[in-house]
């Protein structure tokens, strides 16, 4: 049971949104002629895969966290510059990814983020589409004849920025502050078009009937969201502008990570994926399927970061070689991609570390040992 609910979808998680990176880079580099030689779901020994007429080897490998395109002219996985290099044939050389033009090599690079993006926003908009927004945003939908925000003149398409000068983003939040007030009056900010309004309100008292046959009090302000499903052109924008949203709180978090204004605890690695993953899928596919949107623009973030062996260490190559007319010598790109991978490294094992502790795996062994 617990493979099933935990490492099962974990793996369909990884195997969908690596090979939609991939393909990104894979897509972009045979457009631009440049000979693909290898597509691998994962790393290290092969378990089983197959040839396509254009010479691609297309396998899955043993370990399954990541994957990689090698092009004709890699050295390796991550595309560091072969050796044969310079010794290559003119045929050769036209098929070659390290003799293409900057621009095209930028864009093979930059190629796997942007399929994550797109994967993304696809993604979520046909769960808008389909199924509705399963966390709407803090935009009024409806409001209930007689209720305290209709009185105070609250409108449908009215957006909640604030309660009590505390700024909400989900219309979750604001059940959340309604029920931790006891009744208390708030004030909320609303954006209505252009104007700016802050609406003093106090949230009636209802009963509801509980699970064991009882009753319990709750305060409500009389809005309900919009959770759709909505039309082709709303879902199309909303998965736009979602798909934002998240681009921007994550480079938040990471930012403030790295200034120290934030704590890493939340930096999560593969165990973390995998509890996570099993999680959602317990709640359903639509749970799954935002999870997933996430996740995919997470790891487009992350390949974006100018690390050598990243895709963003790739981007800045090219950027130094676009702006100094030549690209760098060969032993600094190896220095380049010895620190990029020590970083990589580091960063995969501070993340597990992280999943230890936050999993109390780390606490279990000490307790053993103590």
């Amino acid at each position: 049971m617990t493979l099933f609910t935990y490492l099962i979808p974990f793996l369909v998680v990884l195997t969908v949104l690596v090979f939609v990176h991939e393909f990104g880079h894979y897509w972009v580099a045979r457009r631009n002629g440049v000979r693909v030689e290898t597509f691998s779901i994962g790393f290290g020994p092969e378990l089983f895969g197959f040839n396509d007429r254009h010479g691609t080897r297309w396998k899955f490998s043993a370990v399954p966290l990541g994957g990689y395109v090698k092009m004709f002219g890699d050295a390796d996985a991550a595309s560091s510059p072969s050796a044969a290099l310079d010794g290559m044939t003119e045929d050769q050389r036209s098929v070659s990814f390290h003799h293409k033009p900057v621009g095209q090599r930028a864009a093979i690079a930059a190629a796997g983020p942007i399929a994550n993006f797109l994967f993304s926003i696809v993604a979520l908009f046909f769960l808008f589409l389909i199924g509705g927004h399963p966390f709407p945003p803090a935009v009024v939908g409806d409001v209930s004849a007689g209720g305290a925000a209709a009185e105070a003149g609250i409108r449908p398409g009215d957006r909640i920025t604030s309660i009590d000068g505390t700024a909400v983003d989900r219309f979750a939040e604001l059940g959340v502050a309604v029920r931790g007030g006891n009744g208390k009056a708030v004030t909320l900010g609303v954006e209505r078009g252009d104007e700016a309004l802050s609406v003093a309100l106090t949230p009636r008292q209802d009963t509801v009937p509980t699970a064991d046959g009882g009753s319990a009090t709750i305060w409500r302000l009389g809005i309900a969201a919009d959770t759709g499903p909505y039309g082709v052109v709303e879902a199309a924008r909303m998965s736009v502008s979602e798909s934002w949203a998240i681009v921007s709180m994550t480079a938040s978090a990471l930012g403030q990570m790295v200034s120290g204004q934030r704590g890493t605890e939340d930096l999560g690695g593969p165990l973390r994926i995998a509890q996570m993953s099993g999680e959602v899928y317990q709640v359903g596919i639509v749970a799954l399927l935002w999870f997933m949107a996430i996740l995919s623009i997470n790891l487009g973030l992350i390949n974006l970061v100018p690390i050598p062996m990243l895709d963003g260490g790739h981007l800045l190559f090219c950027a130094i070689e676009a702006i100094r007319g030549r690209p760098l010598g060969a032993r600094a790109q190896e220095y380049g991609f010895r620190l990029g991978l020590a970083l990589v490294l580091t960063l995969m094992l501070f993340a597990t570390w992280n999943d230890l502790v936050q999993l109390k795996v780390v606490a279990f062994f000490k307790g053993l040992v103590s």
